[in-house]
């Protein structure tokens, strides 16, 4: 394609994309389910007292439902014949805890029925996974509709592996319209779960990464004793063993100690695009929410059906029966 008629093509995908996440407001169900927020709210916290990882896996599932092919909750939607779903992707192996969405769901339909979408409830949740984890507010606009469809090969294609390096990393936030510091702002989320050893051991065996501290990768070695690991090993390492359910800035702490996990949080600390702001963020706890709302934000509105695009889902884990 001439560049002449490239141009206008990329203006043309952009203005859409605006258009639509112009099309999502804070009130958008003041009239049709005014106790949307309320309820996600209570079942959030009420999930989240009896499986406290239910907050974690609501933060990580609203990055990896946005982060490919955009916040429509395609994440949550099973395989089916002929669509082998997102949830199949290595870049989501260690996801989890998708059935209690819902369960929320199924309390947004008993009070709003047909009305609020998955997509919704799923950022609704994700930010209550960060209050409960004392974590900021964040304000998050609604009215985005669900997908009739979920690929794998989207997720393999656009989800950030493992092993990426930073150059990958900081073109994949570019693309959701994230820069450089608030890219390193999101990856903060980092601070709270845990990382499985078959993501991790390569960084180990047979030589220690040299940007891992020494004795901190002995501790690893304790965890993950084996280089070999499969898929249904459920040996994995905390990411903050000093406060390990607190959604705080301790994460950029030890990326300054040489206690990062992944490769993408080893090199943050080390990139000298990004290891700037991971000092800043180090030193100041409310600067770090304050560039983490802000984050969430452009992301949650990242390339969001709207209108009569996609549909209500009753049941997050399938598409309406046609």
């Amino acid at each position: 394609m001439a560049r002449a008629q490239l141009v206008p093509l990329l203006l043309a995908i952009v203005s859409f994309h605006k258009l639509a996440a112009a099309e999502l407001s804070y009130d958008f169900y003041k009239d049709s389910c005014p106790q949307l927020e309320e309820i996600v709210k209570k079942k959030s916290y009420e999930l989240y007292d009896l499986h406290g990882n239910f907050a974690t896996s609501s933060i990580r599932n609203l990055f990896h439902d946005c982060g490919c092919s955009g916040c429509d909750a395609s994440v949550l939607l099973d395989s089916l014949p002929g669509m082998i779903s997102e949830k199949k992707s290595d870049n989501n192996f260690g996801q989890r805890n998708y059935k209690y969405f819902d369960v929320v769901k199924g309390d947004v339909e008993a009070a709003c029925p047909d009305t609020v979408s998955c997509a919704d409830v799923l950022m609704l949740a994700g930010r209550e996974g960060v209050i409960n984890l004392g974590g900021p507010y964040i304000p998050i606009k609604l009215g985005r509709r669900d997908a009739l469809f979920s690929r794998k090969e989207d997720a393999d294609m656009e989800l950030v592996k493992k092993d990426a390096d930073m150059s990958t990393v900081l073109d994949t936030f570019s693309r959701l319209g994230i820069d450089t510091e608030h890219g390193v702002a999101l990856l903060g989320a980092h601070t709270i779960g845990r990382t499985h050893c078959r993501n991790l051991v390569q960084r180990l065996y047979p030589i220690v990464d040299p940007a891992i501290n020494l004795e901190y990768a002995n501790y690893l070695k304790l965890r993950c004793p084996s280089a070999v690991t499969n898929d249904t090993s459920v040996q994995y390492s905390r990411n903050d063993r000093d406060t390990p359910m607190g959604f705080d800035n301790n994460y950029y702490n030890l990326l300054l100690q040489g206690k990062g996990h992944l490769k993408v949080d080893s090199d943050l600390s080390l990139d000298p695009r990004t290891k700037d702001y991971v000092a800043k963020f180090a030193q100041d706890n409310g600067y770090f929410y304050t560039k983490f709302a802000e984050a969430v934000k452009i992301l949650t509105e990242y390339k969001v059906l709207t209108g009569t695009e996609g549909e209500i889902r009753k049941v997050c884990r399938v598409a309406n029966p046609k």
